[in-house]
């Protein structure tokens, strides 16, 4: 039996493998969104299931939106379902594809293998600057776009989000993506102090 959303164990909660590891918060603040539920599709029929539910596909590295859920195109069949603020659409969009014959592509096991961090914070602009070699000022990459590239050195989704950034990378990288920011926290302010 499949242990449920509330009994799994995220990274940085009691007990979790970065147990410890200290979010920054001040000027950066860099919060944990891994046990927000998500789910992915990879593969041949994926698109076209999705499509089939409903649920418009946007282009891919775009971001579109569906009854409260984010739909991130990754790829031509590669698609990221978000759902911080509604739960209950994803889980029925998991249920319908549980019971789907195929073609409907795979589970891409998003919600098990990547971490959902948030960046946010007055200093967020320096941060992310600092963290990624992308060009990610709002006239240059904005609200709808995605860009797949290396964050605090780690391959990692991201893109703007109300609050800041979110960032989607591989969750055995939690640990080491949290001591990266708040070196680069840590760096900004002192950065700050001297000029």
């Amino acid at each position: 039996m499949a242990a449920g959303t509330a009994t799994r164990i995220y990274p940085f909660m009691p007990g979790g493998a970065a147990d410890g590891t200290k979010l920054v918060s001040g000027a950066i603040v860099l919060s944990d969104l891994t046990s927000q539920p998500r789910f992915g599709l990879k593969g041949g029929g994926s698109a076209a299931w999705l499509a089939a539910q409903g649920i418009p596909l946007p282009a891919v590295n775009r971001i579109g939106d569906h009854r409260g859920m984010r739909i991130l195109r990754l790829g031509n069949e590669d698609v990221l379902l978000l759902a911080e603020d509604d739960a209950k659409t994803l889980a029925e969009v998991k249920a319908a594809w549980n019971a789907a014959a195929a073609p409907k592509g795979y589970s891409s096991w998003r919600e098990e293998g990547w971490a959902w961090m948030q960046l946010s914070g007055p200093r967020l602009a320096e941060a992310m600057s600092s963290l990624c070699a992308l060009d990610l000022r709002p006239q240059k990459f904005g609200a709808d776009d995605i860009a797949q590239t290396r964050v605090g050195h780690i391959e990692a989704v991201t893109f703007r989000s109300p609050a800041g950034f979110d960032i989607l990378f591989d969750i055995t990288a939690s640990a080491y993506f949290a001591r990266v920011v708040a070196a680069v926290a840590g760096h900004t302010d002192q950065h700050r102090g001297h000029s």
